[in-house]
């Protein structure tokens, strides 16, 4: 049995959430300009979720940069898919399989422009939402009038354009535009781009005005792992135990947040779907969540992440299930980390819940993250995310980080490398070789070449061009970095790890 509108009575599978028969008759309210799974595991989980509890009541019409060409999966199955939530909240284990049938429609944009645009003649279009890659929020010339536009800000002008002209620039008819692209102040940057695209095809003066004054370009951060489809032998079994084959399933983890900007009141109502789960955030400043992401999850991948393959886990599961592992990277996050992202914005209390939420998605057993992926530009990541809590660690413990060190102690050995014969370079460890997938690898290696541990990490840390800090200044950080990397290469990281382990939080 196929899954779509006709075998929805069909499906007896117990522990499936299931739309009900008037969810089909909701009128479409959101142009949603991307199929990707991010966009069905995260904003669309959430319509779907305020639709089930009679709260937005709208559906989404969804385009598609691809022509339809032949069967389509989401024409088979009416747009209907399976989301599979999967993953640990709370320090407990959760499945949750949904039907998710907030999607009415899917059209291309190569073939149903028109169709698209007459979209924009529905009085009930309150929202536009876009996940078009950061390379979709870009300023190319483009004609406004082409059918269609090259560019995605190129189509959503044209379709704010149309919808100007058929409710002759009514003020209430204008649209909340929420990008998801992961660039930051993603909403202004669009607005910027569609505002000269605008100049650039001369539309007329109250064109303009509407646009800027009646339309709210939101900015938006969005965190959730969603891999999209589950591993082929998993997927076959879900089919089998839900009753239907569904081309279209995906998985996603547990943890979701969609933050958008805003401190409009007319936005707050037109978005009334954020009341369906804590997980959608509207707030006048979203610069804290992208701030706790950057530092608390990405950050502490980053401290990790060589320790982590030199003591030879190959996947983050892998790393969560050892004992010493969760001790170090708890205490790190917890100890060393937080004290240094809390502002007058964000609290101890808060930076302390975001950190254990993180620890939760760590240990998600249906995810494979690999650390060597994790690895990919390590020593920009080392810069970017991570030197400045180090840097404000000393600013306000004056302490040395032992966590933080070993960390980056960590980062000095996994780098260590050789040139091979096909260009790329490759370290070793316990005899086995991994590429180095970073634009630095040459600086490394020239640098670990006929140096002893104590006068690379001298070299390095006093790098000032390299870091934007000189931070073998810090006090006793070049020393507890130099002992931490002795270790590492006389005991081995799980060794190294074990050391440090303390009184405090384990995780």
């Amino acid at each position: 049995m196929n899954l779509s509108k006709k075998t929805l009575a069909d499906i007896k599978a117990p522990g499936i959430n299931l739309p009900a028969a008037g969810y089909f008759e909701l009128p479409e309210k959101v142009l949603q300009f991307g199929t990707g799974v991010l966009l069905r595991g995260l904003p669309d989980y959430f319509i779907d979720k305020a639709n089930k509890q009679g709260l937005f009541n709208g559906r989404i019409v969804v385009v598609k940069s691809t022509a339809s060409g032949g069967a389509d999966a989401f024409a088979d199955q009416d747009s209907l898919y399976t989301q599979c939530v999967q993953g640990i909240e709370n320090g407990k284990k959760v499945e949750e399989k949904i039907l998710n049938a907030s999607i009415s429609r899917v059209l291309a944009a190569k073939s149903e422009w028109d169709e698209i645009l007459k979209t924009a003649a529905n009085p009930d279009m309150q929202i536009i939402i876009s996940n078009t890659t950061e390379v979709g929020i870009t300023l190319i010339k483009d004609n406004v009038h082409a059918s269609p536009p090259e560019s995605f800000p190129g189509k959503l002008l044209a379709f704010l354009y149309q919808r100007f002209k058929v409710f002759q620039g009514d003020s209430t008819k204008g649209m909340v535009i929420i990008p998801t692209e992961l660039i930051p102040d993603n909403g202004k940057k669009l607005e910027a781009i569609v505002l000269e695209l605008a100049h650039q095809n001369g539309l007329e003066t109250a064109f303009l005005d509407w646009l800027e004054t009646h339309n709210h370009f939101c900015n938006s951060l969005v965190d959730r792992i969603v891999p999209g489809k589950l591993p082929a032998v998993r997927h076959q079994q879900m089919e089998q135990d839900n009753g239907y084959r569904d081309e279209l399933m995906i998985m996603s983890e547990v943890y979701r947040l969609w933050a958008i900007e805003s401190d409009n009141d007319r936005v707050t109502d037109i978005l009334s779907f954020s009341k369906a789960d804590p997980g959608v955030v509207i707030a006048p400043d979203i610069n804290i969540f992208r701030e706790l992401k950057l530092r608390l999850l990405n950050g502490s991948h980053t401290f990790s992440c060589g320790l982590a393959h030199l003591a030879g886990f190959g996947t983050v599961k892998e790393a969560m299930d050892d004992a010493t592992f969760t001790a170090y990277i708890g205490t790190l996050m917890v100890q060393e980390m937080v004290p240094a992202v809390t502002s007058e914005s964000i609290s101890v209390a808060m930076a302390k819940d975001f950190a254990y939420k993180v620890l939760d998605r760590y240990r998600n057993p249906y995810i494979e993250h690999l650390w060597l992926s994790i690895t990919v530009q390590y020593s920009s990541k080392m810069k970017m995310r991570n030197v400045p809590l180090l840097l404000k660690h000393y600013q306000r413990a004056g302490s040395i980080p032992e966590y933080m060190a070993l960390g980056f102690a960590g980062h000095l050995l996994f780098m260590k490398s050789t040139l091979a014969e096909d260009g790329k370079y490759y370290g070793e460890y316990n005899e086995k070789k991994y590429l180095i997938n970073d634009d630095h690898a040459a600086y490394y290696a020239a640098k670990w070449e006929n140096t002893e541990a104590p006068a690379l990490v001298q070299k390095v840390l006093s790098d000032t061009e390299f870091w934007g800090a000189n931070l073998a200044k810090l006090p006793g950080f070049t020393e507890a970095v130099t002992n931490k990397l002795d270790s590492l290469i006389r005991k081995g990281a799980a060794a190294a790890m074990k050391s440090l382990q303390t009184d405090g939080v384990t995780a």
